[in-house]
């Protein structure tokens, strides 16, 4: 592969699946620096990672396995850094007002999401985006029977968690 192709593959990888990459970052990134710092690692993975795709699984599965795996790393390595430090950026929403309307509901379950340990959070992205429990094994490197009994007990978590949340009138 030249560097031309890969730089082509990339860029046509980015615009495709970037809402797929950011819902990984979502997941694993809190502040805004966090997020940006975390896709650009991610984005250079999937660079360096190009001309190692035999094409043996969907690019999609390919690329969240990479996102995933580059997510679960970072976020160990920041958590080492970060242990019992608040950066002020967490508290920058207090600062400013609003200016689009945010879905509650949507804050609440990307929070509870990022609550769970790094397979059941990998689970349950793959599952948001509607992968089959195949693919969602390729990715995750468990048995398609384990990703059942995982996805069962996260519905029931977060179905137990949302009667108890309080929508505001939502």
């Amino acid at each position: 592969m030249t560097e031309n192709e890969q730089h082509q593959t990339f860029d046509q990888w980015i615009k495709k699946y970037r809402a797929l990459l950011f819902k990984v970052v979502r997941v694993y990134a809190h502040t805004p620096a966090d997020q940006d710092d975390l896709f650009q690692e991610i984005a250079i993975q999937v660079y360096r990672s190009i001309p190692n795709f035999r094409s043996e699984s969907a690019e999609s599965t390919w690329l969240y396995r990479i996102a995933l795996n580059t997510a679960m790393r970072w976020s160990t390595r920041e958590k080492k850094h970060t242990h019992g430090h608040n950066p002020v950026e967490d508290y920058e929403y207090l600062l400013k007002a609003s200016s689009t309307e945010k879905d509650e509901r949507l804050d609440w379950l990307y929070d509870e999401i990022s609550r769970f340990d790094e397979v059941d959070r990998s689970i349950t992205l793959l599952l948001l985006d509607g992968l089959s429990y195949k693919e969602m094994s390729d990715v995750v490197g468990i048995s398609e029977s384990n990703i059942g009994v995982k996805i069962y007990r996260i519905k029931k978590l977060l179905t137990e968690k949302s009667k108890k949340y309080d929508y505001h009138g939502v």
